[in-house]
């Protein structure tokens, strides 16, 4: 029988089965609440849960979030188990990197898919749960690519841009059922998939663009993801958030001038 209080928040976290997923769904644990990740990726998934070993506090979701039955199925699972959602996360997205001619249709729409209408699926499922529940709030992660134009990210950048909109549109309209909708936009993470892709070239592009010359931990965004979640934040809805130690706003800021001055 589980011991776990009934009264005890719940959270969803979509591709929470690793990286910067994993790190918001450990903030959320080390806060009292309940987690249900959802994730595609099955093998991962598992693998999470043995790692984490709480099966009280923990749910596991094989789901697509880019189709509506299976974003249902998950939602039914919630339902079932909790009874109760009281904060959704939009983390699940990929990637393609390539040139605009290079891009294909199909890859165009496999990240618009799993970026933008797994936001929108899992939104349209959990916030009648939210309001139920007697209110909530929405993160969608999206990224700095969505908030400055880049070299092959057409539809990754395209889909984050959406995103933010996206998340405007959620807070204009849900705001007045009690629940609030923000984006945290990340700049280059410390990631596994990061220190696979990037290499030391690009890596070093990046420190010369950021000002605060590093990249970020998992932890910080899930650190801002979870402000944003909180009672402290119960007056931010519909804004878009960079956590990209000061990327966005650099503008030209030539390194060279900025390590002489």
């Amino acid at each position: 029988m589980s011991t776990t209080p009934s009264n005890e928040p719940v959270a969803i976290v979509t591709g929470g089965a690793r990286g910067i997923g994993l790190a918001i769904v450990q903030w959320f644990l080390n806060h009292g609440y309940r987690v249900a990740i959802l994730d595609w990726d099955q093998a991962q998934l598992t693998q999470t849960l043995a790692q984490l070993a709480q099966p009280e506090r923990v749910l596991g979701l094989h789901t697509n979030v880019a189709q509506a039955e299976s974003v249902a199925q998950a939602a039914a699972s919630v339902q079932a188990a909790w009874g109760r959602a009281d904060a959704l996360v939009n983390n699940a997205g990929v990637a393609v990197f390539k040139p605009i001619e290079q891009t294909s249709f199909e890859e165009w729409r496999h990240v618009l898919s799993i970026n933008l209408d797994g936001a929108f699926l899992c939104s349209q499922a959990f916030v009648p749960m939210m309001q139920a529940s007697g209110g909530g709030a929405i993160v969608n992660i999206g990224s700095i690519s969505g908030l400055r134009a880049s070299t092959l990210r057409v539809a990754y950048g395209t889909s984050k841009a959406a995103l933010s909109h996206l998340t405007a549109q959620q807070a204009v309209e849900y705001g007045a059922f009690g629940v609030r909708a923000n984006c945290v936009a990340p700049g280059p993470v410390e990631t596994e998939m990061a220190k696979l892709v990037h290499s030391p070239a690009i890596r070093q592009d990046y420190y010369d663009s950021i000002p605060s010359g590093r990249y970020g931990t998992p932890e910080e965004i899930a650190a801002s993801v979870g402000f944003l979640c909180a009672p402290e934040s119960a007056y931010i809805n519909g804004q878009t958030l960079a956590v990209d130690g000061g990327f966005q706003v650099l503008g030209v800021g030539l390194p060279t001038l900025r390590r002489e001055h």
